[in-house]
């Protein structure tokens, strides 16, 4: 159960600081978020709980090909933004463009030989 409470809070602590210096610019924020933290901890995390190299590679694969669909979201939201949508519709836009391409992508991907 610690082990569990640890990890909540770091994985929180970066999702906090992230905001904090986002609010004091926007571009390190970006750059803080960018960084794949979350892959990194994730893999930390797997490695840990299952030592298997086999489901680690396949894991750090699969995400590197999730990565890709969640892209355009980053250009959709600000493409939005400054044509005058609220907030809240450019990202429900970029969310829905997001999980329409993630479907897309778990759809395509076996057929192209990639293992999600």
């Amino acid at each position: 159960m610690i082990y569990l409470v640890v990890k909540a809070l770091l994985s929180g602590l970066i999702i906090a600081v992230v905001s904090e210096v986002a609010k004091r610019s926007p571009g390190a924020g970006a750059l803080i978020v960018s960084l794949p933290l979350v892959s990194i901890l994730g893999m930390i995390w797997l490695w840990r709980d299952t030592a298997d190299p086999a489901r680690l590679a396949t894991h750090a694969q699969a995400t590197f090909w999730y990565v890709l669909p969640s892209l355009p979201m980053f250009l959709l939201v600000p493409a939005l933004l400054r044509r005058g949508v609220g907030f809240w519709p450019a990202l429900a836009a970029g969310c829905a463009l997001t999980v329409g391409l993630y479907l897309a992508m778990t759809l395509l991907g076996p057929r192209l030989g990639l293992r999600l």
